[in-house]
């Protein structure tokens, strides 16, 4: 469940510093991002936790592929068997070239599977790895992000790798012609005094699919870590208050935090979900022509 941890009586932060502390970066200016796009600045927790969970998605998958055996499989190649079968199933009703299927099909799982992992560090509990590091670093102001999708730039640049793989199949499915013709002609029609429009209107499409793709994984998994730490608010501020009144806000910080992790199991699955059809559907479309 991802509660904070109580602070000593009488000396807590404000709510503000607290929440504003927990959702800056550990990143190449030193201090918290201030725009909301800022390619100058380098988010290094974001890169690191999701280059290790990409890791150990891979890794997971590979040992279980290893040990996997025919006849009555275990639990672990039974879960991944049923979440081969629903990606495979999916990918068949909306890519229709086999082909690329066979590379699809495994992407869409390690996409479903990362995803997913990234949006379950939002379990733990919210003073945890950034306590550590605090220790670690010996600075009790650093700032440690541990949840990479709820970082604008962290779903964005998810967004964009599936972009750059919708360019790819344009490209190996019409032919690097047949896609600047296209890009040039669809979709108000083949008229040179339609080039311009089209061609607008075209980079608008990519543009409002990848940023809406990001922004979407992004808000929800935000929404979700924000509502994580005003519960753990409650638990830190209990000791300062009255016996009785700590009490009551210390059960309503275990109560309420508990039914929101439990609520948001589905949150974070039916997000790596989402996340996952919306690359599909767009790298089924990369295979279709105007």
């Amino acid at each position: 469940m991802a509660t904070g941890h109580e602070v000593a009586a009488g000396n807590p932060p404000s709510a503000g510093d607290y929440v504003l502390h927990h959702l800056g970066n550990f990143n190449s200016a030193g201090h918290p991002q201030t725009a909301i796009v800022d390619f100058s600045i380098f988010n290094y927790d974001t890169f690191f936790f999701s280059l290790v969970l990409g890791a150990a998605a891979c890794l997971v998958m590979w040992l279980i592929a290893r040990k996997a055996r025919s006849g009555a499989p275990g639990r672990a190649q039974a879960a991944l068997e049923i979440l081969v079968e629903m990606v495979d199933g999916q990918t068949k009703m909306i890519v229709h070239n086999e082909q690329s299927r066979r590379f699809v099909g495994p992407l869409a799982l390690t996409v479903f599977i990362w995803v997913f992992l990234m949006n379950s560090m939002d379990f733990l509990p919210v003073d945890l790895l950034p306590t550590l590091w605090q220790k670690i670093s010996g600075n009790d102001h650093a700032y440690l992000r541990v949840v990479p999708t709820a970082d604008l730039s962290g779903a964005i640049g998810l967004s964009a790798g599936v972009l750059l793989i919708c360019f790819f199949y344009n490209i190996k499915i019409k032919g690097l012609g047949g896609w600047v013709h296209e890009l040039f002609t669809a979709p108000f029609g083949n008229s040179p005094l339609f080039y311009l429009p089209n061609f607008a209107m075209q980079c608008v499409e990519f543009a409002a699919k990848t940023i809406s793709h990001g922004m979407r994984l992004f808000g929800n998994m935000y929404a979700g870590e924000l509502l994580f730490l005003l519960i753990a608010l409650m638990g830190m501020f209990a000791p300062a208050m009255s016996t009785s009144g700590g009490i009551m806000m210390w059960l309503g910080h275990v109560i309420i935090g508990s039914f929101w992790a439990l609520f948001h199991i589905f949150i974070v699955v039916l997000q790596a979900f989402i996340f996952m059809m919306m690359a599909l559907v767009y790298v089924g479309q990369a295979h279709e022509s105007h």
